[in-house]
């Protein structure tokens, strides 16, 4: 039993070792391995945004963020997969108590999820039967279930979870970075969700959500968007530590090559590069714990547009940062930092891949936030 939030943090921040030594065979498979997620799993990592009801912990937004770093310290990949892991886990937690009971029954939630609406949900009897295909589901080879999002013949987007083992995996997921987070697409042919498993996605990006045992909990009556963005600034800032990790431990007795300097670790150069990667991981950490704080604190009146858009602002620049961190850190190592048995290539992959995500994007999120400032609607469901 997890005491504290801090005994996760610690308990995942013990398993960074394991999550490096695994971190370049995960990317040759091309997925985190079954004994990886099997750790972060006994580690509390994916319930622990699951309701106390279930067994899960509902730890604050700052924690996990701080887990998640912590994952992707180790490696970035997995941190993603557990990042998607505890975001729909949170999302299970406004579903109605059936869909509830059925999907926690494990006490050991392992849920994707994807939100294009790149499939049809047709109503038959009770529920609908859904049809599509569904491309970048992380984590897809280890989840039980799988929250996808389809239209109905209206064009309602709904969102829908289904049994994992109901649907196809493609083989088609091959990247440059975050290779090892297994998102490949995912195929439905007919497939059977009953209503309760079921909700619009409007209604959920609003915080419209039906009677639960979760109802009166303030924790479970967020909007949509700002949880899954405020969730997703653990990885980027941990990215940055693991890569910052990474530089210093080949520091020591390496020169720079074409130069007097026999010790990198004397050249003014370096200092000048490591300070600032420094404080640019400060600063987005900084950034991340100012967007935790907005869905952290108490609250009576529910989160308005500017404050939920500055949210997802907030996270989208400290993935910015993040990048320009791990950039220095990288061009700060050398040639040989470009061989595949080298850590540090595989943070400024991972790290570029991620800054490229649609919701992570930072001049996507700062343009978004902008248009708020200056009187516009937001130009996303999104927010």
């Amino acid at each position: 039993m997890i005491e504290t939030t801090d005994t996760i943090v610690t308990r995942t921040g013990a398993l960074v070792p394991l999550l490096r030594k695994s971190a370049a065979g995960a990317e040759r498979d091309r997925k985190a391995s079954p004994e990886v997620l099997d750790a972060l799993a006994e580690a509390g990592v994916f319930k622990m945004t699951a309701p106390k009801a279930f067994g899960g912990y509902e730890v604050d937004f700052q924690t996990q963020c701080d887990v998640l770093a912590e994952v992707a310290r180790g490696c970035p990949s997995t941190s993603w997969v557990a990042t998607i892991y505890s975001a729909m886990s949170w999302l299970v937690g406004v579903f109605p108590d059936e869909a509830q009971e059925e999907i926690f029954a494990t006490r050991d939630p392992r849920i994707a999820g994807v939100f294009s609406p790149t499939g049809t949900a047709t109503p038959n009897d009770g529920g609908y039967l859904v049809n599509g295909r569904w491309p970048f589901n992380t984590g897809c080879h280890g989840a039980q279930w799988t929250v996808l999002n389809a239209l109905q013949e209206s064009g309602l987007p709904t969102c829908v979870i289904a049994r994992s083992k109901d649907l196809t995996i493609l083989d088609d997921w091959y990247a440059s970075g975050m290779a090892a987070t297994g998102s490949n697409t995912v195929v439905a042919e007919n497939i059977f969700v009953p209503r309760v498993r079921t909700m619009a996605l409007p209604e959920m990006l609003e915080a419209r959500y039906p009677e639960r045992h979760t109802a009166s909990n303030p924790y479970y009556n967020l909007p949509l968007a700002p949880v899954l963005t405020v969730n997703a600034g653990g990885t980027p800032v941990g990215i940055a530590r693991g890569a910052m990790d990474a530089f210093v431990e080949r520091l020591p007795g390496r020169g720079i090559t074409y130069t007097t300097y026999t010790n990198k670790s004397e050249a003014p150069v370096t200092h000048l590069q490591i300070a600032e990667a420094s404080l640019l991981i400060e600063s987005a950490d900084a950034h991340v714990r100012r967007a935790t704080a907005m869905l952290d604190q108490p609250r009576s009146e529910p989160m308005s547009m500017e404050t939920r858009v500055k949210s997802r602002a907030h996270v989208a620049y400290a993935t910015g940062l993040a990048r320009n961190a791990v950039d220095i850190l990288f061009y700060a190592s050398g040639a040989s930092s470009i061989q595949d048995h080298v850590p540090i290539q595989r943070y400024q992959r991972d790290i570029q891949a991620l800054a490229n995500h649609a919701i992570m994007h930072p001049q996507t999120g700062l343009e978004l936030y902008g248009r708020v400032l200056c009187g516009l609607q937001p130009n996303t469901l999104l927010y």
